[in-house]
């Protein structure tokens, strides 16, 4: 049974940095694009950040490019999102997710989808 599970949010205040992890279990997800996506309250979910499975190609939110980073290490089946000068209009549910070969924008194309992890982000 595939499994995603995130870790690393929490509360902040505007300006500080947080990680966020995900780590899949039950295969191998070395040929799968990942990605991550947040809800806001009272939003829809949307596209936050995404990588090929080389690592190599990212394609990030115009909302968070310059200070989100997305990586992933095939060898520990894991992908990381590092945040860096966090805004309140951050805040959101954090969801990790794997999807088909490539990279993908669209929630469509994923698969495979964490619970989510909440990330507070203060004035």
């Amino acid at each position: 049974q595939v499994q995603l599970g995130e870790s690393g949010g929490g509360l902040v205040q505007a300006g500080d940095s947080l990680r966020l992890s995900c780590a899949a279990s039950g295969r191998t997800f070395s040929t799968s694009a990942m990605g991550w996506f947040r809800q806001a309250p009272g939003k829809e979910r949307e596209f936050v950040a995404a990588i090929s499975p080389s690592g190599w190609t990212t394609i990030y939110a115009d909302s968070v490019k310059g200070r989100f980073t997305i990586s992933r290490d095939n060898a520990k089946n894991t992908q990381y999102l590092q945040m860096n000068s966090l805004k309140p209009e951050d805040t959101a549910v954090y969801h990790c997710a794997v999807g088909r070969a490539g990279i993908q924008i669209r929630e469509s194309e994923y698969d495979y989808w964490g619970q989510g992890t909440q990330v507070t982000v203060s004035s």
